[in-house]
């Protein structure tokens, strides 16, 4: 492995570099934008609020600040934070899935159950992650790609000045 000081990088690796913390910064955005709305809602206490709605909320809100910012400051790295939204909501699918199950935590369940009622029913829970699945997994992926489609949107004829060199 070659270790060099950053004054001798190429062009190619600054742009890796570039695009990395541009990535990282849009990921904690998008993340920061997410858990603002989540309180928004808890201020109409949680419990009222449908998981529905702020299934909704978690991906337009973020797909809003996805386009204002981007269109701000335009960077390809916007549009990557679903990635690490599908394999989060991957990893903790697994989790679920190697989970136990009994009486109070999804009885007599198959794989498909599992998942399902954990991350995606509105009405219903597994009981398996304290009914805490879709806030654990699913609203923060939504979010990231919420994110990353309005960053998407965002770029649209975006000038995008050293990503293009």
């Amino acid at each position: 492995m070659n270790s060099r000081p950053v004054e001798t990088l190429g062009p190619h690796e600054t742009r890796v570099l570039y695009q990395a913390m541009w990535f990282l910064f849009h990921l904690v955005l998008c993340l920061v934008v997410w858990a603002l709305s989540l309180g928004a809602i808890g201020l109409f206490h949680p419990s009222y609020v449908p998981p529905l709605a702020t299934l909704v909320v978690s991906f337009i809100v973020p797909l809003i600040a996805g386009v204002g910012f981007t269109k701000l400051r335009p960077t390809e790295s916007a549009t990557l934070p679903w990635m690490l939204g599908l394999i989060w909501w991957m990893l903790w699918g697994l989790h679920v899935l190697d989970m136990p199950t009994g009486p109070l935590a999804c009885y007599h369940c198959g794989a498909t159950d599992k998942l399902w009622l954990t991350f995606l029913s509105l009405n219903a829970d597994s009981g398996l992650l304290d009914g805490q699945g879709r806030f654990i997994a699913t609203w923060p992926a939504v979010a990231m790609v919420g994110y990353s489609i309005g960053a998407k949107l965002g770029l649209r004829n975006a000038d995008i000045p050293f990503e293009n060199n």
